[in-house]
Order: C-alpha cells, then sequence, then structure tokens
C-alpha cells in the first residue's frame, strides 16, 4: 500500500472520530519548497463536510495522524494545508523493497481481457516514412506500457496489400519498370515500388495537362485521365482472380516486405500477428451485404452500398463501390470482426492511426456497434499528430517524403559527428563505436518523438535531437553511462539491506535531502506506469525519466557518492545510484530505447 492510501485510510478515521462525519474523499499535493513536509492534505475541500476553522482541523487531524501512524514523523499546518512529514523509516524501508523487486514498477498479468495494438499498418506502394516511424514507435511503446501495467497484449498490424493505390505502381512499374528489380537495381524492394508510385503521379499529371489543353475540364480530367482508369481496371481484374494481376501483385508486394522486414528491425519493433487487407476485405463485404438486408446499410441508385450517421451527428458514409469494389470502412470492418474470431480473449483494441483519420474511426466503431457486437465499446483510436520537418509536409506521391531507412542512418551519422566532437571515445573499437552511434542516434530519434504528447503536431529537428543536453535521449543515455561508470569504480559488497541506527557498516542515521528527494522521485515509477498506459501516453514515461535524470544529476553534483567516509552513507548512494540506472534502462525498454554501459 503506498503512503496516499495508507493516509487517506487514516485521515478519514480521523473526521469520523473527531467530528463524526464520513469524508468521501481525501486531496493531496505535493508540500511547497518552501514548507516543511513531504505531502500535504489540502483542508479546504473538507469544509463542505466538517464545519470550522481550516487550520484548527488540520490541527486535530495531524495530531491524529501523528499519534496512529508510524509512518507520519511530523506536521506542521498552514493556512488550510496540512504539510506531514514522512518517516525516513517509511522511505528506507520502501527502498530496500523495491531494490529487492527485480521488476519493481510492472505489474503481473491480471486475467483480464487481453488489449490488441495496431500499429504500423503501411500500404505496400511506397516505403516507410518518418511518419510510419512515429506511428510504429508510438504503437510499440503503448503495447510495452500496456503489458507493463498488467495487461496481455497482442502487437498487430493490416497490412494495405490491396486497392487503388496499389494498382497504381503495379501499372506504372508494368508501363516504365523495363522488368526492374531489386536485385537488377540494388534498390530494397518496398523502395524500388515507391519509385514507381511516383512515377505513375507525374504520368497521371502530364495525362491531366494534356486533356486541359484540348480544352477539357480539369475535374473531368481527373476523373477520366486514361492511365487513371486502366488502373481501377485492373482492380476489378484483380478482384475477380485474373492469374497475370495477381502474379505481378504478388511478386511486388514480396518485394515491399522483405523491405519492411528490415526497416522494422532497424527501428526495433515486432508484431505478434499480421493481417492483410486483401484477406479481410472479403468478409467485410460479406458483413455489408448481410447490414443491408437488416436495413443498417442502404443502397444508392448508382448501386453504391451506404450508411446513414446523421441521426448520431455524423454524415452519410460510403462502405462498397458501385462498381461492388471495397473501400477502407469495408476492409476494417472485415479486419475487426476477425481478429475477435482469432482471439476470443480480446478485451479491447487500439489503433494507432494519425488524427486525419479520427472521422473514419468514429465512424468505425459506430458501424460496428450498430452491427451488434458488443466490444464495439472497448475500441479505441490512439489518434496522433502529424511530423512535419523544416522543410514543411511531407507527400508521398511528389515523392518528397523522409524516408525511415535514410533517416535512421542520418541520425546515426549525426550521432557519431557530436560523440566524435566531444572526443570521450578513447579504447573503443570501430565496431564499438559504430554500434554506440546507432545506439545513440536511435535513441535520440525515439525519445524525441515520445517525449511530446501523442495529440500534439511534431516538427522534428534531427540536430536538436542530439543534444547532450536538456530533455533529450543521448541526455539520459549519457546519466546511465556515468551511473554504471560509477558501479564499476565499487570495490565493497553494496549488495546490502541498510536499517535505521548508529552502526556505520549497514545502518544510516537519516536522510540528506538530496537522497530523500531521488527517493520520492523512484516512488513514481510505477504509478506513471500505470497512468501512461490508461491514457496511451509514453510521453509520461519519457518526461518521467527526464525528470528523475534531472533530479539524480542534482543529487550527484551536491553529495559525494564513492568519496563518502560513512560506510553507510557510501553503500546507499550507491544503492541509489544503481536503482535509477534500473529504472532508466527499464523505462527506456518501454520506449523501445536501448542504454549504453559506457558512453
Amino acid at each position: 500500500m503506498g503512503i496516499e492510501d495508507i493516509l487517506i485510510s487514516e485521515v478519514k478515521k480521523a473526521v469520523t472520530s473527531i467530528y463524526g462525519i464520513d469524508l468521501p474523499s481525501v486531496e493531496f499535493q505535493p508540500t511547497r519548497k518552501d514548507f516543511e513536509g513531504d505531502i500535504t492534505v489540502v483542508v479546504f475541500p473538507m469544509l463542505r463536510f466538517v464545519k470550522g476553522n481550516p487550520v484548527q482541523i488540520g490541527t486535530r487531524i495531524g495530531e491524529h495522524l501523528k499519534e496512529e501512524l508510524e509512518e507520519v514523523a511530523d506536521f506542521n499546518v498552514i493556512k488550510g494545508f496540512l504539510n506531514i512529514v514522512i518517516s525516513d523509516a517509511y522511505y528506507l524501508a520502501f527502498f530496500n523493497a523495491s531494490r529487492e523487486d527485480p521488476s519493481y514498477g510492472f505489474v503481473k498479468e491480471t486475467a483480464q481481457g487481453a488489449i490488441m495494438v495496431e500499429y504500423s499498418s503501411p500500404n505496400t506502394n511506397k516505403p516507410l516514412h518518418l511518419g510510419h516511424i512515429r506511428n510504429n514507435l508510438l504503437g510499440y511503446a503503448v503495447a510495452e506500457i500496456l503489458k507493463a501495467s498488467g495487461k496481455k497484449v497482442y502487437k498487430t498490424q493490416i497490412i494495405n496489400d490491396r486497392g487503388i493505390h496499389i494498382c497504381k505502381s503495379m501499372l506504372a512499374w508494368q508501363r516504365f519498370g523495363n522488368g526492374a528489380t531489386p536485385e537488377s537495381t540494388g534498390l530494397k524492394g518496398d523502395k524500388l515500388v515507391g519509385d514507381y508510385y511516383v512515377a505513375f503521379d507525374k504520368a497521371y499529371k502530364q495525362e491531366i495537362s494534356q486533356m486541359v489543353a484540348k480544352g477539357i475540364d480539369k475535374k473531368v480530367a481527373e476523373k477520366e485521365a486514361p492511365i487513371l482508369l486502366e488502373t481501377q481496371e485492373m482492380l476489378k481484374k484483380w478482384e475477380a482472380g485474373d492469374p497475370e494481376i495477381v502474379s505481378l501483385w504478388k511478386m511486388m508486394n514480396g518485394w515491399v516486405y522483405e523491405g519492411f522486414d528490415v526497416t522494422y528491425k532497424n527501428l526495433g519493433v515486432d508484431f505478434d500477428t499480421l493481417y492483410y487487407e486483401s484477406d479481410t476485405y472479403l468478409l467485410g463485404k460479406d458483413v455489408v451485404a448481410e447490414g443491408l438486408g437488416k436495413g443498417i446499410f442502404f443502397k444508392k441508385d448508382d448501386g453504391s452500398v451506404w450508411i446513414d450517421l446523421t441521426d448520431e451527428g455524423l454524415d452519410e458514409k460510403i462502405v462498397l463501390r458501385a462498381d461492388g469494389t471495397a473501400v477502407y470502412m469495408t476492409q476494417d470492418i472485415g479486419t475487426a470482426i476477425q481478429r475477435v474470431k482469432d482471439y476470443p480473449d480480446i478485451g479491447g483494441m487500439v489503433y494507432t492511426v494519425a488524427n486525419e483519420q479520427d472521422y473514419h474511426f468514429k465512424v468505425l466503431f459506430l458501424i460496428l456497434k450498430k452491427l451488434g457486437y458488443g466490444w464495439a465499446d472497448k475500441l479505441h483510436h490512439l489518434s496522433y499528430g502529424m511530423v512535419d520537418l523544416p522543410s514543411g509536409k511531407m507527400k508521398s506521391r511528389e515523392g518528397t517524403v523522409v524516408d525511415a531507412d535514410d533517416l535512421m542512418l542520418d541520425m546515426t551519422r549525426t550521432a557519431a559527428e557530436i560523440s566524435q566532437e566531444l572526443g570521450k571515445l578513447e579504447g573503443y573499437s570501430s565496431e564499438e563505436k559504430n554500434q554506440l552511434y546507432k545506439t545513440i542516434g536511435l535513441g535520440a530519434l525515439k525519445y524525441y518523438i515520445l517525449k511530446v504528447d501523442p495529440k500534439k503536431r511534431i516538427l522534428f529537428d534531427p540536430e536538436e535531437s542530439v543534444d547532450f543536453q536538456g530533455n533529450t535521449g543521448p541526455f539520459i543515455q549519457y546519466a546511465h553511462a556515468r551511473i554504471q561508470s560509477i558501479l564499476r569504480k565499487v570495490d565493497f559488497d553494496n549488495d546490502i539491506t541498510l536499517q535505521l541506527g548508529s552502526n556505520p557498516e549497514n545502518q544510516i542515521i537519516g536522510f540528506h535531502p538530496k537522497e530523500k528527494e531521488l527517493i520520492k522521485q523512484i516512488q513514481l515509477y510505477p504509478e506513471t506506469i500505470q497512468q501512461a498506459a490508461e491514457n496511451y501516453s509514453p510521453a509520461l514515461i519519457a518526461n518521467y525519466v527526464y525528470d528523475l535524470v534531472k533530479e539524480f544529476n542534482s543529487f550527484y553534483q551536491q553529495v559525494s557518492i564513492l568519496g563518502e567516509t560513512v560506510h553507510g552513507k557510501k553503500v546507499l548512494r550507491v544503492q541509489l545510484s544503481e536503482q535509477v540506472a534500473k529504472i532508466i534502462k527499464s523505462a527506456f525498454e518501454l520506449l523501445g530505447i536501448t542504454v549504453p554501459e559506457r558512453m
């Protein structure tokens, strides 16, 4: 039981005992730096239930707490604030327990329903880019945080491997590829296919310009450009199972998957199961047909199928085109249903998708609810802001995206340049240096993205992210490496359980203020994990670790660790440093970030 839980129970007992009133809740806040105390009970909210002077009420409750709880060493009342001093014995007992727990902060998996977290979910017509990096990092971190909070988690993605955009790359390769393959060009398969997606857009715009020059209205030209009509025909043939088109589709998608696998490995993300739109869109079409018969959907004169959600404050939404081909909504309906069939223990799903699709997911969840699926209430859209660069917004069709592989390579190079300038790599082999550059570069990239609340848009600055000062990944990685350096110099047994007392060997008389502040920060780790899980926000973990490192650096600057002459104090400070390092490593693992032993 945490100190707040202990205090809540006893404050309520005090109010009942003194005033004969059942207090519904107790409000806390951190004690202000200029007052003595560790935690403050706010008396003012109690005045709705307890009549009297807030100073007198606070004093009587404080006297009760000091008498009844060994955890309370003292108290003071400033106006309507009851500042409580928690005993050193409580903090030391907590610290010893946290050290002895190898999975401190984590909760064992509970028997509640599992959660499936979807992320990445790329199209197979282009390589992964900076936007996909934020998606992957968010989804992976949320999945790991949910696991740490006690949930069973399945990581998944839906690979958008069919549709008009896929056919655009296929048709462009047929027209302009001259049989090019990843082997013949030396390109990763996803990059090769992405080049033809750009080539299609270029040819499409040229045809539109030619049609407009002949006097055809631009909107008409955009719909009737020959290359677009040919692509639409290709999609129909694919859905009809045309052997030649299906063979081309399999070959080009195969190239893309091999490329994706390399990127995922370098980024450090993984999946438990994969879903393919080509497998689930048919189930979606069947469900639409069934819903049409039940009156959930309706058919328009052109044969397209829609759902009317105007009564829900939304709009009409298409679920099947007039030519019978599926849309994204069709596939997403089928995918959700298939996942629950495959994993009956699923108690919820998290969709990691950019905020441009907020409306889409409102509609999807509502459709599934109208179709009668009770689990539709447990679906969550992890909506996140887009990632911009100083040069502006990225556009896949125009080939102006920042390629994920290139960005990771650039981050590693930037980390190498900065590390070499700092000149602290004596004794490293070339292999060790390269591994360290990658660790720092990727850590910088991941932390810079994950420290921001998912809902907020990001302006990504690569150089700022690799700064060794401030709220950055390398700053935190360096703190871990510094602690490892301290631990390597320890020449005594620090694996002992300290006690309060006067024996200098394994006892301490009390805490230095900086030791106590560090213990308080360590104490916040478990609840931070739970809050991050509840809010689907890795930013809470990232910024917690930053605060922990700031507190450690202040501790490091103000107290002597290995130079301390009193043995018990020295052991405590080494143990505190070691525990901080363990939490840095644990928290960064939740974010998918590696910490180095040396920097």
